[in-house]
């Protein structure tokens, strides 16, 4: 786990492609319940006008019953909600699991702390994704 305090990113190394890396987290988001709200193919989108892009795509999740609470404390996080973790390919062929570090997010937005467990414990998740 990489954390760059500079830009609120943290970012996992993928054995997997990422493709599949994005199946293996939606995966184990819909064994915890968790809503897939969207998964956005930019290079594929970007293929389809006939740009090259190495391979990257994006997935939108969360809970509203957890979500919600939290947006209705500190109105700007709904900026960054719901959750996003972008799976993509470096110019060497590595994938990447990218996501918004959530203690950055919740100083960002002034998080009230008794919320904060609204939003926490995605990152073991995204972990488990590229184990």
């Amino acid at each position: 786990m990489t954390p760059l305090p500079d830009n609120g990113l943290i970012h996992l190394s993928s054995p997997y492609s990422v493709p599949e890396t994005l199946e293996r987290l939606g995966s184990i988001l819909r064994s915890k319940n968790l809503t897939i709200f969207a998964r956005v193919d930019h290079s594929g989108e970007a293929a389809k006008i006939g740009l090259a892009m190495r391979p990257t795509q994006l997935i939108i999740f969360g809970s509203p019953k957890s979500g919600t609470p939290v947006m209705v404390a500190s109105p700007t996080i709904a900026i960054d909600l719901p959750l996003k973790a972008l799976a993509w390919e470096d110019a060497d062929g590595k994938v990447w699991l990218s996501y918004n570090d959530l203690d950055y997010l919740k100083r960002r937005h002034e998080v009230p702390e008794e919320l904060s467990k609204n939003i926490s414990g995605i990152g073991a998740l995204l972990e488990k994704a590229v184990e």
